[in-house]
């Protein structure tokens, strides 16, 4: 493992004070007391960000639902303008707010890229779907009669994110519900605060080259669960968009459903890859350790099962324990470094208490599970032989452990993919046509990402992005995913002389 410490002579959070100032995010922001901005790479604290109050979050509702009056009126061509000019501002700022999601979420520099980009790509996509929000003609069944469906701005969407994807989930939601229509309120999570200020100021920047948006098109609630609790409970907001784990998705579920509101939940996962004799096993190695240990181990599709053929467990697991002994780990500014730290303390705890769990229930550690001392919360990712799919791997731990389990037939893998709580991505690595069409059939992945020699993690923003089961059913980004941000209307013209009842019913008077 490289040396953990900064190599700079600052502090992590110092330097992303810098870029914030820099991304023109006043002095003013910071605070005597709210919510703590620190970084994981050295456990620096940037200072306190003044917490939202209950009236400032009845405030912002207030401003969204006037600020949608008069958005909806908006072409939606002139809607997507302002997306435009947001992917514009991103791209101007591409590197700094890509160095402070390293700085602020533990990433890797090519991962805090690589999270900006999908920030500009998903602004790219919603320019053109602007001018894409299809509906359908339909033929009706009474002469002289026209019928269409048509989709409508639904009203204030409210972002709720986690720190893992500090900026990249707010622009899938933003982007979409911009160009359908709705304004937005982001409650981001009080583990990333910094990156949130800093992506405002770009869209404020954006908003002002617009010109004419109203003012409480897009706003920004840093706070506490209180804050998102407001947010979910309040029938003027119509949909409430929750990415975060299962046990918060299902207390936005419950409290948005007891006022018949919308929700859009991106939740837990517990993915797998089924690896198979036939499967091109170097291949294979290189994609368990991107979506194995990328992130840390704490992305929504990061692989935490291996399932694997007994008869190539061995040589499949021997190139892997080589691969992770040489894991180049530590502060993840520096160059070559593939593993940052972990978000905070109670991260570290989780991994340490599912080593132990795992070890209790039969489990083998083959590699890693140590946390050398450092400033930050760093751990060496862990590959550990399970005798079975037993509790701690049903389990979703948000740290990179990698639990092993072999199977004999190929369909005892894929009941044993499918026998967990949670159901986002999967894959599975063969060369074998029958094995990949069974995978990807009704009877197979029960997962919403199913890929075919490639890894669970690293979706493109064209598909629609979620999963089943305690994974919340919810979609974002891509495909039809932007539907969730609008209402569908069924519209029938009569253009005749006539009054024809529908399926021949009469009602003379």
């Amino acid at each position: 493992m490289t040396d953990p410490t900064p190599a700079q002579t600052s502090t992590a959070a110092d330097q992303a004070r810098a870029i914030l100032s820099r991304l023109g995010v006043p002095d003013a922001v910071w605070s005597e007391g709210g919510v703590t901005a620190r970084s994981p790479i050295d456990g620096s604290e940037a200072g306190t960000l003044a917490a939202a109050t209950p009236d400032a979050v009845e405030a912002a509702i207030d401003r969204s639902v006037q600020a949608f009056l008069s958005w909806r009126r908006v072409p939606a061509p002139r809607r997507g303008e302002l997306v435009r000019l947001l992917g514009e501002e991103l791209r101007a700022s591409k590197d700094d707010l890509a160095m402070l999601v390293t700085l602020e979420a533990g990433k890797v520099v090519s991962e805090g890229l690589g999270e900006v980009q999908e920030m500009i790509d998903i602004c790219d996509f919603a320019v053109g779907l602007s001018r894409q929000l299809y509906g359908l003609t339909l033929p009706s069944e009474r002469p002289g009669h026209h019928m269409r469906e048509t989709w409508q701005p639904l009203g204030p969407v409210a972002i709720i994110t986690a720190f893992n994807f500090p900026v990249a989930v707010w622009a899938w939601n933003a982007a979409l519900a911009l160009v359908c229509g709705d304004p937005v309120i982001w409650k981001p999570s009080e583990k990333t605060p910094m990156t949130a200020l800093a992506v405002q100021a770009v869209f404020d920047r954006a908003m002002a080259r617009f010109g004419d948006a109203p003012e409480g098109l897009a706003q920004l609630l840093i706070g506490e669960r209180g804050v998102g609790e407001t947010l979910s409970a309040d029938p003027r907001v119509a949909l409430v968009s929750a990415t975060g784990s299962t046990r918060m998705g299902r207390a936005v579920a419950t409290v948005v459903a007891g006022r018949l509101g919308r929700s859009l939940l991106e939740l837990g996962g517990n993915n797998a890859m089924i690896v198979t004799p036939s499967a091109d096993l170097e291949m294979a190695v290189r994609a368990i350790a991107f979506s194995a240990v990328g992130t840390a181990g704490q992305r929504c599709t990061t692989l935490r099962r291996l399932l694997v053929h007994e008869d190539v467990a061995p040589a499949l697991l021997e190139r892997l324990v080589k691969a992770y002994e040489t894991l180049p780990c530590g502060d993840p500014r520096e160059a070559g470094v593939l593993v940052g730290p972990l978000i905070d303390e109670d991260a570290g705890a989780a991994f340490d208490d599912a080593l132990r769990q795992a070890e209790g229930e039969g489990g083998e550690v083959l590699v890693g599970g140590t946390r050398p001392r450092s400033p930050g919360i760093y751990v060496r990712p862990a590959i550990v032989r399970m005798p079975g799919q037993t509790d701690v791997v049903r389990h979703e731990t948000f740290a990179p452990i990698l639990y092993v389990v072999t199977w004999k037939t190929f369909d005892e893998a894929v009941e044993m993919q499918n026998a967990v709580p949670q159901g986002l991505s999967s894959c599975v690595f063969t060369d074998s046509v029958r094995e990949a069409e069974a995978f990807l059939s009704a009877w197979g992945s029960d997962c919403g990402i199913a890929n075919v020699n490639i890894g669970p993690s690293g979706a493109e923003i064209g598909g629609a992005f979620g999963g089943e089961k305690d994974t919340g059913g919810g979609r974002e980004s891509g495909s039809d995913a932007w539907k969730a941000y609008m209402r569908r209307q069924t519209q029938t013209v009569n253009f005749s002389a006539e009054l024809p009842l529908a399926q021949g019913v009469r009602f003379d008077v």
